[in-house]
């Protein structure tokens, strides 16, 4: 059994009653064990608090599961005819909408409506790719749009485009809202179902809780707070959710009143260790692969010199950290989207003004992604009490990062990706998540790369790639652990009842099935969630 307070598990077990844990003393729970309604025998599994999420996505991606989901498809082969296949079988849908495909599997990472043409010609078509940060359509929806030659490029976005200048299919950030008042968005009824898909998928992860890295209405998605308070109102939200309502880029401080309002009545209906929406997610800015993430230096060119391209920021610095200050007064937590090296700088900044004009309120922001991190920017993160949000699982060699990132960044730039050591080595809080449904949502796959800084998957498709940047930057089994559970609930402000195995905490586990402290790391994606318990319940028992 692997508590959280030691560095290594130990042999013993628990009893639970009501919920929560009453003792993990081997004594103790030898006499309770006589007595027990029910007893569970882990015959050498291993016992670890229940994995927390800290950036997900569950109702869109339980929309996509639901919809053309590309996700499972490799080449550019694949994808078209998943479509094709996916359009044949809907005839009744006036949009083909979906999401999931890989730029990796398309020259340039940008797709073309041609392509797309060639398979459905008779309805407009709107698919964004696993980041979410981009987006493929054809001939059909570019005219429903009313997008061609003339189309400007909004501030927030780039429209990719043939050698006539016309609009060539595939769009990238604030471009990809030109389509919003067409395209249809997921009804009520759409969304629920893939709140309950997702949370379903999750649970079977071994995931009991989650932060919402977007609730309530952005980028063209429904307003997924009154799918919660459905599912809440319906008994059907098994795990713990703390919300990021979205902050929207053109709103300004107009918006923080109704944020704080529902913050509010979110907190007089429902448990706070059941529900909340404390936190705002701030996205500071892109994605390195479509060269919108902020960069300090400038992005290269295809032959290796500098443009005058450094990505894109959504927000002026000194105003972000104005609202930033604002929010924090406000007892909110801020959940930041910084990718590039620049948008880290510019994300630390915003926090030191807050904590400057506040002094320090416990509100535990936190930074995800961080791609790319500035050597002086890392201290930073411990100074703060800033917290650094990994998705683990991007921290290596594969084709996105190695054909359309590395070759356009600084020499060194490999040097400075996903720096998880030296944060922790500094003292940085570290907590865990997946970006599902960027990214796979298995915790025990990104906890393979956190601490092999190698994907299995590369590893059988492809060869032996080698790890990622310096050896110093890969973690522990129980740092990245430890990550996926306390650092989770302590940006969840679950910590005080989740996260660990202790006595008066929820019973909110998973059990594995093998020891992943004994396993060799190059084995650690061998391991499976057996079950996943939360409150005591046994939601999840693998077959």
């Amino acid at each position: 059994m692997y508590t959280g307070l030691d560095t290594t598990p130990s042999r013993g077990g628990l009893a639970i009653a009501n919920g929560k844990i009453l003792t993990t003393d081997p004594n103790e729970v030898a006499t309770l064990a006589k007595e027990a309604r029910e007893r569970v025998d882990l015959n050498g599994r291993l016992v670890v608090p229940g994995f927390q999420d800290a950036h997900v996505h569950p109702v869109i991606a339980g929309i996509e599961l639901l919809s053309c989901d590309l996700s499972a498809c490799v080449t550019a082969e694949e994808t078209l005819d998943a479509i094709g296949q996916y359009a044949a079988a809907h005839p009744e849908l006036t949009w083909i909408l979906g999401a999931g495909w890989s730029m990796d599997a398309f020259p340039g990472g940008t797709p073309t409506r041609q392509a797309l043409d060639a398979v459905v010609s008779d309805r407009p078509v709107f698919l964004e790719n696993r980041d979410h940060h981009s987006a493929w359509v054809n001939s059909l929806a570019l005219e429903l749009a009313g997008l061609n030659t003339h189309t400007p490029d909004p501030a927030d976005g780039r429209i990719e485009r043939d050698p006539s200048g016309f609009p060539a299919g595939t769009l990238h950030e604030g471009a990809m809202t030109l389509f919003d008042g067409v395209r249809p968005r997921a009804t009520a009824e759409q969304a629920y179902a893939g709140l309950l898909a997702a949370q379903d998928h999750l649970i079977t992860q071994g995931i009991t809780a989650w932060q919402d890295a977007a609730v309530g209405e952005f980028m063209g998605s429904p307003d997924t707070v009154p799918v919660y308070r459905r599912a809440l109102e319906e008994g059907t939200l098994k795990v713990r959710v703390r919300g990021a309502q979205w902050w929207d880029r053109e709103a300004g401080r107009d918006q923080l009143a109704p944020i704080l309002t529902r913050r509010d009545e979110a907190a007089a209906a429902y448990n706070p260790h059941q529900f909340s929406l404390e936190s705002v997610k701030v996205m500071v800015d892109g994605v390195a692969e479509s060269f919108t993430a902020a960069m300090h230096d400038c992005y290269l060119d295809h032959r290796g010199h500098a443009t005058n391209n450094r990505g894109i920021t959504f927000f002026d610095p000194a105003e972000m950290a104005e609202f930033v200050a604002a929010l924090d007064a406000a007892g909110m937590q801020v959940h930041f989207h910084a990718l590039g090296d620049r948008a880290v700088t510019e994300a630390l900044n915003a926090v030191e003004h807050a904590l400057t004009t506040n002094g320090q309120r416990g509100n535990r922001h936190h930074l995800a992604h961080l791609q790319v991190v500035r050597p002086e920017d890392v201290e930073r993160f411990e100074l703060l009490e800033a917290t650094a949000n990994m998705q683990a699982l991007w921290a290596c060699h594969e084709d996105q990062l190695d054909e359309l990132t590395l070759p356009f960044l600084a020499d060194d730039a490999e040097q400075h990706h996903y720096p998880f050591g030296d944060l922790a080595t500094t003292g940085a809080h570290l907590a865990a998540g997946s970006d599902w449904p960027v990214s796979s949502p298995d915790p025990l796959q990104a906890i393979h790369v956190a601490v092999n800084r190698v994907s299995a998957n590369h590893i059988s498709a492809t060869g032996n790639r080698p790890p990622l940047g310096d050896p110093r930057q890969r973690l522990t089994v129980a740092q990245a652990l430890d990550a996926y559970t306390q650092g989770t609930a302590r940006v969840n402000h679950l910590d005080d009842c989740t996260g660990r195995l202790l006595p008066g905490y929820f019973a909110d586990l998973a059990i594995l099935d093998r020891n992943i402290f004994e396993l060799a790391p190059e084995k650690l994606h061998e391991a499976r969630v057996d079950e996943t318990w939360i409150g005591g319940e046994r939601v999840f028992a693998r077959r």
